[in-house]
């Protein structure tokens, strides 16, 4: 009889049959009731730079985006700006952060290849906004903004290429 219990005692031992938690965590339950999907919906993930080239802004998924651009809200919009830096700029060249919602804590605005001066009105009339601007090259902008939206800020990037060019001469691909 104790052989047969030491024997059970050992063989449970060795496979360890107790139950064990490997991971506990909450049921989530939405407002109707019904469990919540954590891998559904949400925000969009963020737009990642990968490079900075003399042919563009490369994105992590191989995309080079030739021209200006704005990162706003995991998406990435094309950036109707003059040819010549701060020369006949206004309002209507940041008009799409006047309409969205929620608005960015910071812009950075990335000026080409070096930082240059960024008209006082302009600063005024995105911080009377709620917006922060930060002016820096592209370079810096762009690494500032991966680590701004790895964190989960609300960050926008408002960024003229290393060589200043504009959409409407650009080559068809």
């Amino acid at each position: 009889m104790f052989a047969r219990y030491l024997a059970h005692t050992l063989r449970r031992q060795a496979c360890n049959t107790r139950p064990r938690l490997i991971h506990c965590s909450h049921v989530r339950r939405n407002s109707d009731g019904g469990l919540t999907n954590i891998l559904e919906g949400g925000a969009a993930p963020a737009v990642q730079v990968k490079t900075i080239t003399s042919e563009g802004i490369q994105l992590m998924d191989g995309l080079i985006i030739p021209s200006a651009c704005i990162f706003l809200d995991g998406k990435v919009f094309l950036w109707d700006v003059p040819d010549t830096q701060w020369e006949g700029w206004d309002r209507k060249h940041f008009q799409i952060f006047d309409v969205v919602v929620p608005k960015p804590e910071i812009l950075l605005l990335g000026t080409g290849r070096k930082v240059s001066f960024f008209p006082p009105a302009l600063r005024q009339h995105l911080n009377g906004l709620g917006m922060q601007v930060d002016v820096m090259d592209t370079w810096n902008a762009c690494s500032t903004y991966n680590l701004l939206t790895e964190e989960g800020r609300t960050v926008a990037a408002a960024l003229l290429p290393l060589t200043p060019r504009s959409w409407k001469h650009l080559p068809p691909q």
